[in-house]
C-alpha cells in the first residue's frame, strides 16, 4: 500500500524528509507544502544576493521546482497549511485562490522554521517595508529590501543586531556603496563568542568603514518628513545612558528568530525549550504520526541535552531522520554541537561545542585556553594569525568547545569553516604554562575540518558536522 507523507514547509526540513523518502521508497506519495513559491532556497545566501557577489536570486535555489518535481515529490506552492487534524490523520490547506481542501496522511512533518524577532522598539509596529525598515527571513523579505535599495539617494543603513546575519548584512551593504551604522546592545559583537574574538570581529567591521555602536539600545525608528536629507530617524541609548540619533534610508532589524510554532500548537503538540515543538531524537511529537524538525523544534545537544539551535544543516539531518521514520524507520538524530561559521568582510569566525558559561551551566568544570598561531608555518611567505579559544573540562580533559577567527583566504580560510569537536574521544590536551602545545599546534588539532564553502544544500547554512 502507498504510503502518504505530507511535509510542510519548503525549506531545509521541509525538503530534506520529502527527498529522504522518496530515495527511500519510490513508490511513496509525497507532498510538499510551501506557503510561497521558492522551495529550497539558501536564506543563509541572501547577504550575499544583496551585496551582488551571489548575481542572481535564483542562484540561491539549492535545486529547482523541475529538479525536485523530478524525485517524484509533488509540490503546492504559495499553500498554507491552516489546521492538523492529528487523530483524522487531515491537513487542511488554503490555496493562493482563497480555496480549502483537505489532504489526507499517513505521516505528517512539519517544518514550519523560525520566524524573526519583532523587538520591543518604537515605530516599528507601523512602519515596514514601504517605510525602509525591514525585517529578513524569506525570499519576499529579500524583494522587498532589493526594491528599497534600488531606490535612488539611499545612502545610509543601520542594522539592529549584530550577530550573525546583521554581520554579513554589514558587509552585503558596504560592498553597494551604503554607509552603515551597526547597533548592538550587548557589550560586543557577535555574541555568540567570548568578548576578546568578537572584538576582532569589531575591528575587521571598523576597518572596512563600519560604524559599530555596542551597549547601546534602539528606542524607537521614525519616519522623517519628505524633506528631509534621510528617511529615517533611529533614537537609542548609548553607555551610560547617551542619547544617540543617526539618520539612515534603510533600516534592517536583525536580533535573532524564535520558532514558528503556531500550525503544531493548535493540533496538541506540545512545546519545550525556547518555545520549540518537543520532539525525541527520532523527530516524532507527542501527537500521533506527526513528526517535526528543524527551526522550529527543540534539538538534541551532544553536551547539553534539549536545547534549541536554529540551524541549517541542523534543520537538514532533522529532516532526513523525520522522512525516514516517517516511512516506518526507527533512525536517531544523532545530535549537535552548534557548530556555526560566518564571514566578515576578510575574517571567518566559528565556534563549536561550549563556551565557559555555558559548560558551568551544564555542571563541568571548564578551563579555556586562548592562543595565537599561524594559518601556516610562518616562514612561508603570507601566513596570518587565528586566534583560537580551547574549552576543556578541568576534570576530565575532555575537550568541551573551540572557538576561531582568522583571515579569510589562506590555509585558514579555506577550511576555516571549524567541524564539530570530536568530543567523544577527544581530550584537552597538553596545556602547560599557559600556551597549548600538541596536539594543538596549527589551526585546528583534535577538529574535524569542515570545508567552508555552502553548496549542494547539504551545507546551506553554518558547518554542523555530525550526521
Amino acid at each position: 500500500m502507498t504510503r502518504r507523507l505530507v511535509a510542510i514547509g519548503g525549506s531545509d526540513a521541509g525538503i530534506s524528509a520529502a527527498l529522504r523518502a522518496r530515495e527511500l521508497d519510490p513508490s511513496a506519495d509525497v507532498t510538499v507544502v510551501v506557503a510561497d513559491e521558492y522551495p529550497n532556497f539558501s536564506i543563509c545566501g541572501i547577504p550575499y544576493y544583496v551585496s551582488g557577489e551571489v548575481t542572481h536570486w535564483r542562484n540561491l535555489a539549492h535545486r529547482t521546482v523541475a529538479d525536485l518535481e523530478a524525485t517524484g515529490m509533488t509540490l503546492r506552492l504559495k499553500t498554507t497549511a491552516t489546521q492538523i487534524d492529528a487523530a483524522a490523520h487531515t491537513v487542511t490547506l488554503a490555496t493562493a485562490d482563497a480555496r480549502e481542501e483537505s489532504l489526507a496522511y499517513d505521516a505528517i512533518v512539519i517544518g514550519t522554521g523560525a520566524v524573526p524577532i519583532r523587538p520591543p522598539i518604537g515605530g516599528l509596529d507601523h512602519l515596514g517595508p514601504d517605510d525602509g525598515v525591514h525585517l529578513l527571513h524569506s525570499m519576499g523579505d529579500t524583494f522587498a529590501l532589493m526594491r528599497t535599495l534600488e531606490q535612488p539617494h539611499v545612502k545610509r543603513a543601520v542594522i539592529v543586531g549584530a550577530g550573525y546575519i546583521g554581520l554579513e548584512m554589514a558587509e552585503g551593504l558596504t560592498a553597494r556603496g551604503l554607509s552603515v551604522t551597526q547597533i548592538e546592545q550587548l557589550p560586543e559583537v557577535l555574541p555568540t563568542v567570548d568578548p576578546e574574538l568578537g572584538a576582532l570581529v569589531r575591528a575587521e567591521l571598523t576597518h572596512h568603514g563600519v560604524d559599530v555602536q555596542c551597549d547601546t539600545r534602539v528606542d524607537s525608528i521614525a519616519a522623517l518628513p519628505e524633506s528631509s536629507d534621510a528617511r529615517l530617524e533611529v533614537s537609542a541609548t548609548g553607555p551610560g545612558g547617551q542619547p544617540l540619533r543617526y539618520q539612515a534610508d534603510v533600516v534592517l532589524i536583525s536580533v535573532g528568530v524564535r520558532p514558528d510554532t503556531t500550525l503544531a500548537v493548535s493540533a496538541g503538540a506540545e512545546l519545550g525549550v525556547k518555545g520549540a515543538i518537543s520532539v525525541d531524537r527520532q523527530m516524532r511529537t507527542n501527537l500521533p504520526d506527526v513528526f517535526a524538525a528543524g527551526d522550529c523544534v527543540t534539538t538534541h545537544h551532544r553536551l547539553l541535552g534539549e536545547s534549541y539551535l536554529p540551524l541549517g544543516t541542523t534543520a537538514h539531518k532533522q529532516g532526513r531522520t523525520a522522512g525516514e521514520n516517517a516511512l516506518g524507520a526507527n533512525r536517531e538524530f544523532a545530535g549537535s554541537l552548534g557548530t556555526q561559521v560566518v564571514k566578515i568582510f576578510n575574517l571567518v569566525a566559528a565556534r563549536t561545542g561550549l563556551r565557559d558559561h555555558e559548560a558551568i551551566a551544564a555542571g563541568f568544570d571548564p578551563l579555556t585556553v586562548t592562543t595565537t598561531a599561524d594559518d601556516h608555518k610562518a616562514y612561508y611567505p603570507g601566513s596570518h594569525p587565528i586566534t583560537i579559544s580551547y574549552t576543556g573540562d578541568g576534570n576530565t580533559g575532555r575537550l568541551l568547545g573551540v572557538q576561531l577567527v582568522g583571515r579569510l583566504g589562506e590555509q585558514g580560510g579555506e577550511s576555516a569553516g571549524l567541524g564539530g569537536v570530536q568530543y567523544a574521544s577527544g581530550s584537552f590536551g597538553q596545556i602547560i604554562d599557559g600556551y597549548v602545545q600538541e596536539p594543538f599546534e596549527g589551526a585546528v588539532g583534535e577538529l574535524c575540518a569542515v570545508n567552508s564553502h555552502r553548496d549542494a544544500g547539504d551545507l546551506p547554512c553554518g558547518a554542523d558536522e555530525l550526521a
